[in-house]
């Protein structure tokens, strides 16, 4: 399993094909339980680069795929797709989903794999008669966890959801690992009738480049931003159909684009000659760093001597794209953000690749309504001695969701990590601290940033 937008890893496909399963050989049998669950880890999206606060539901059905060849385990769970699973292996296909990710310490309430086993003995004890009561078992199931955040999606919320589009031509893009030690990115899901969908494009689709610019490597995040443009412009793809289908290139005219979040504007100073660049994200959408590029850039050539940014009632977004902000203003080799889980796939150090943008001073503005991806950027940049953080402490939520489609096309969003600092601090339930309540002025944030690159290099 790879998340949707990639940034820390989400758990792989937690059961492998035995030794005669490679790629290209034929489809392997597999006993039920590691059948049903190599079909819900080649499902599962992460929501942990998808979204902080709530996924947009996009009212649109997928069109079923038609795959020109299958092979390995996408065979393998076609196969099992294909046969009957009753309400209590539906049940015990969620169970051990929960029982093989989800972090201990996410729940309000004791959790211990012998306590989960026991759960499961006393759920499956009888006949489900139906797959509501299935539906319902499930839900009680994980609202014993006390995560508000694991939850159960039906089969229309679970479409809706991975329907979400942030390319502007109607598609859904996955990483999916590749035999090269690399990824591909391939369409997970269609809006009907949408740009991509009447251009030819099909669920299961491989996306190869974006404008002739080969995509094999980049993530899904980069990708999506690349196909991104201004309404009813053109953009040319090429995808490879199925597995081994044919390549096709098509040209694509776009219908949506995501709204900019960045507002900005010159302060002059009344009492000195310098100017105060701010600019206010409103969330963490696909072009939300592009947009913010284009504000600094055009700030620093109008002349602001330092920027104010402006996170206050942003509960979160795309948290790459809270990433991809923060490594903007931080050195190359800087730590953004550290992910702790018990698969250690969800276990990541995120760091800066280049330089930052600006060297000047930066006042970074927190309530208690700035979350999720927003911590991310506030902590990054505070930890690293970049920003001044100035206002409230933060709402303290950096847990990392990863969902799961079920045997029956219903889902499970499961807790499956969370974010530390560059401090090694639990956002979780702590938040992040303020070092000033009022704003400063422009030489105090000065100086307490130097005192702590000093501290730093000491």
């Amino acid at each position: 399993m790879r998340p949707l937008s990639y940034a820390p890893p989400a758990p792989q496909s937690r059961a492998s094909p035995g030794p005669g399963c490679g790629p290209r050989s034929p489809p392997c049998a597999l006993s039920f339980p590691d059948a049903l669950r190599a079909a819900a880890a080649a499902a599962a999206v992460s929501l942990s680069l998808l979204t902080g606060d709530a996924v947009g539901a996009v009212a649109a059905a997928a069109a079923q795929p038609t795959e020109v060849c299958r092979d390995g385990v996408a065979a393998v769970v076609e196969e099992v797709r294909a046969e009957a699973v009753t309400n209590e292996q539906l049940v015990e296909e969620a169970w051990e989903v929960v029982n093989e990710s989800f972090l201990p310490d996410a729940g309000s309430r004791p959790w211990s794999p012998e306590m989960w086993m026991q759960r499961k003995q006393d759920v499956l004890q009888g006949t489900i008669k139906s797959r509501a009561r299935a539906h319902d078992i499930i839900q009680k199931m994980l609202a014993s966890l006390g995560d508000p955040y694991t939850r159960f999606l039906s089969p229309s919320e679970f479409s809706k959801m991975s329907k979400y589009d942030m390319t502007g031509i109607g598609l859904n893009l996955r990483e999916i690992p590749d035999d090269n030690g690399s990824f591909k990115l391939m369409v997970l899901g269609l809006l009907l009738d949408g740009p991509a969908y009447s251009a030819g494009v099909r669920q299961g689709d491989e996306l190869l480049s974006v404008n002739g610019i080969d995509v094999r490597g980049k993530s899904a995040f980069d990708a999506s931003s690349m196909l991104q443009g201004p309404k009813e412009t053109f953009v040319t793809i090429k995808v490879k159909h199925g597995d081994c289908g044919p390549v096709e290139s098509m040209k694509v005219q776009r219908q949506m684009v995501a709204r900019s979040p960045v507002f900005y504007l010159l302060e002059k100073k009344e009492n000195d000659n310098s100017s105060v660049g701010y600019i206010h994200i409103k969330e963490f959408n696909a072009v939300a760093k592009k947009d913010l590029v284009s504000a600094l850039k055009r700030l620093q050539n109008s002349g602001a001597s330092y920027f104010v940014l402006d996170l206050r009632d942003n509960l979160g977004g795309l948290v790459q794209a809270g990433i991809e902000t923060a490594k903007l203003f931080l050195n190359k080799g800087d730590t953004v953000i550290y992910t702790a889980g018990r698969d250690r796939q969800v276990q990541n150090t995120i760091v800066a690749e280049s330089g930052p943008m600006i060297a000047t001073p930066l006042m970074l503005l927190v309530n208690n309504r700035t979350a999720s991806a927003s911590e991310i950027v506030a902590s990054a940049l505070h930890d690293n001695c970049k920003a001044v953080l100035v206002g409230e402490r933060t709402f303290g939520k950096g847990l990392i969701q990863s969902v799961f489609e079920l045997h029956d096309g219903s889902g499970i969003v499961v807790t499956v990590g969370k974010y530390v600092t560059p401090n090694h601090k639990d956002i979780t339930g702590n938040g992040i601290e303020p070092d000033y309540s009022h704003l400063p002025d422009f030489n105090e944030a000065r100086d307490y940033l130097s005192r702590c690159q000093l501290k730093e290099l000491s």
